[in-house]
């Protein structure tokens, strides 16, 4: 991997209408809150169920898988550091704004899809340890604190997702450490790490596994959406992407390891709170309320950089005419685009009336891998094309090898997440050619006003 110098038109020399407030280490904290998020602390169950004790293998599989497009988003980011993401990236590729379109709603549909999952995720289980109040007016409520947070500035949103990343890798700390004094202690079982589902071929059941541990570390792509209010993009983004999902991975195969030595698969695969239940099995002296506020904040992080995402997502394809014109108005002062950010949000209220977490996420990574799928074939295809400043260069094949992984992945999933991925991919096509006839119709009625006139 190299940093490539070309020459044409630059991103870079044009003014941003965004403020560049997001320093390396900012971003670095950005991307490795996303990815270690609510995922690993609800999801570790389900992973127990499909591959068993060896919960390791496939979180390594979908780190590795997640490090190919991640690679593809390294080059392209640092191309062409604007907001919109793999959205401006296909428009540029494709010339087709259909397909632009499509890319782009698949991210905003993803990412306000996982939003009110996390949301319904806040005001559940943990939620409860605290108030018992009814899950969907807390998830709105609560998606309304966050979409407040975003509009008041991006640096108040990092520096808040600084604070609830240090709390939310405190409680992954926790896990490990507690099941580390137990194995200490003589207690756990250490054979576990190496038992694969019982009928189930290891290779199968890991991959199997690694569809669903790939919702772990999708969290990366928000921060292609955040390109336009990086300092130095090229220089930054590289490192803190590469640097984020390592630790992030490190991380989760650490605690996979403690999961499985702590507690045998069944228990944890019935367990809706799974690493609670490993810290209470380790024997260690925390509370259930401590770790619960962690789990909260873990998933309150998440869903703020989804959100962050979304909204700017949002804005970049209004500015690319993608989207109505005015999803990019800016609110002055602070600088955010505030009829994007009010957009997403609701939004994602109203998708906290539907659905279960489980068949949300399995929605997200199926229109991830479309998002994924695309970006990796346009790095290949944007090579003919230069910028004036030096950007990231990712070797030829990782993109490659990135699209046959999407592939894998997509032929993976089962009926009825492609019939959900399907309906959301259908509606975004009739809003695409509902928004060309209300613009040509508008369009029309200029011209004559024009010619009368």
């Amino acid at each position: 991997m190299t940093t490539d110098t070309t020459e044409a038109t630059s991103d870079l020399a044009a003014p941003a209408k965004l403020k560049r407030a997001i320093t390396g280490p900012l971003l670095y904290l950005f991307i490795l809150g996303d990815v270690l998020g609510a995922g690993i602390y609800a999801l570790m169950g389900v992973l127990s169920a499909e591959v068993g004790g060896a919960l390791w293998a496939p979180l390594i599989l979908a780190l590795l898988l997640a490090l190919l497009t991640a690679g593809s988003y390294a080059e392209l980011v640092t191309k062409y550091p604007k907001a919109g993401g793999a959205a401006v990236f296909a428009e540029r590729a494709f010339k087709r704004p259909l397909v632009s379109f499509l890319v782009g709603f698949s991210m905003l549909a993803a990412g306000v899809t996982s939003a009110a999952g996390l949301s319904l995720a806040f005001a559940g289980e943990y939620l409860g340890t605290f108030l018992d109040v009814p899950a969907i007016p807390a998830a709105t409520a609560f998606l309304a604190l966050v979409g407040c947070l975003n509009a008041r500035g991006i640096r108040e949103s990092v520096r808040s997702n600084v604070v609830m990343t240090v709390i939310e890798v405190s409680g992954l700390v926790i896990v490990i450490v507690a099941v580390a004094l137990m194995l200490g202690g003589g207690g756990g079982d250490l054979s576990r790490i190496g038992e694969f589902r019982s009928g189930a071929s290891p290779a199968v059941a890991t991959l199997g596994a690694a569809i669903i541990a790939y919702y772990s570390f999708v969290g990366f792509e928000t921060s292609a959406n955040i390109a336009e209010e990086i300092r130095a993009p090229s220089r930054v983004y590289p490192r803190a992407l590469f640097g984020a999902l390592i630790t992030a991975g490190v991380v989760y195969v650490l605690v996979g390891l403690a999961s499985s030595i702590a507690l045998p698969p069944a228990e944890l695969a019935n367990s809706t709170g799974p690493l609670l239940a490993v810290v209470s099995a380790s024997g260690v002296a925390i509370p259930d309320w401590i770790f619960s506020l962690i789990a909260l904040v873990a998933v309150a992080n998440g869903a703020l950089l989804t959100m962050i995402m979304s909204s700017r997502l949002a804005y970049g394809m209004a500015e690319h005419r993608l989207l109505p014109s005015a999803l990019a108005r800016v609110l002055p002062g602070r600088r955010t685009p505030l009829v994007a950010i009010i957009a997403t949000t609701v939004v994602a209220m109203l998708l906290t009336l539907v659905g279960d977490l489980s068949l949300l996420a399995s929605t997200v990574v199926l229109l991830l891998l479309f998002v994924f799928l695309s970006t990796n074939i346009a790095v290949l295809v944007l090579r003919r094309q230069a910028v004036e400043h030096s950007h990231f260069r990712v070797w030829t094949f990782v993109p490659v090898l990135g699209v046959l992984s999407c592939v894998l992945l997509l032929v993976q999933q089962s009926a009825e997440v492609w019939l959900y991925g399907a309906i959301l991919l259908l509606a975004g096509t009739v809003l695409y050619f509902l928004a060309q006839l209300t613009r040509r119709r508008a369009a029309g009625r200029e011209g004559r006003a024009g010619t009368g006139g």
